[in-house]
């Protein structure tokens, strides 16, 4: 594999500016890997909140209330798999999870956010993947408006709010159009106008290809010319992460 350390520092500081962004790139692009390698660099300095909206199937996403009930689920998940949580807002996101009538809202989610922000000995950071698998319900928008609000409210107020967030999917999620809603319901701005861009080049240098060609070249004894060999996959595949371990 490439190595991805350098991938994770620049990200690393956009998180350390307490920016909020989205990572879109087409399939196989190495953004879960990315995702992964980042989780591994921050987990100790931040409280970090990973999850993965292919978790939560389509019926989750029909209604504000399904979608909360998953959205613990998967907090809960997390929390099964070492997600350190204080004890009370456990037992809240517990007790939303297992209600029969009265179901929360985002709204009600959201403060439980930002209890837990408050009373945290780290900051939060929430990295959620797969949000393509959201982004033809009006509920992820409405979630969008929630995190937006929590972000205006630190900035303007200094109220408690993520250190991060941070989506991942293929599709722009900055520019959801009317697949969700009739034009006159359209509202001025995007949920998601808050985000920070993300420029960072995902493709593969030659210089990352020779490399992962000399760890191959030292375990199996080939010999090859790495640097004219990296050179020609990178002209093949213009640094396609997919294409690139295909030829390799």
């Amino acid at each position: 594999m490439v190595n991805p350390d350098e991938r994770v520092k620049i990200i690393k500081k956009m998180i350390e500016a307490g920016d909020y962004f989205a990572i879109n790139r087409a399939r196989q692009y190495g953004k879960t890997t990315t995702i992964n390698a980042l989780y591994k660099s921050i987990k100790d300095e931040y409280r970090v909140i990973s999850l993965d909206f292919q978790g939560i199937g389509s019926s989750g996403f029909s209604k504000e209330q399904t979608f909360v009930i998953e959205f613990c689920r998967l907090i809960k998940r997390e929390i099964s798999n070492g997600l350190i949580i204080p004890e009370n807002i456990k037992n809240k996101i517990n007790e939303i999870y297992g209600r029969k009538k009265y179901r929360a809202g985002l709204g009600e989610l959201f403060d439980v956010f930002i209890e837990w922000i408050s009373i945290e000995d780290k900051e939060l950071v929430l990295i959620i993947d797969e949000v393509d698998s959201a982004t033809n319900n009006q509920v992820f928008l409405d979630f969008l408006s929630q995190i937006r609000d929590v972000y205006i409210g630190r900035n303007a107020k200094g109220t408690a709010a993520f250190k991060s967030v941070i989506l991942a999917g293929v599709s722009d999620i900055k520019h959801l159009k009317n697949r969700i809603r009739d034009e006159e319901q359209h509202k001025v701005n995007s949920p998601w106008n808050i985000a920070s861009d993300f420029d960072l080049d995902m493709s593969l240098s030659e210089d990352g290809i020779e490399d992962m060609l000399r760890e191959y070249d030292v375990d199996h004894n080939i010999g090859m010319n790495l640097s004219h060999m990296s050179k020609l996959i990178y002209e093949y595949t213009n640094g396609y992460p997919f294409l690139v371990s295909r030829i390799c």
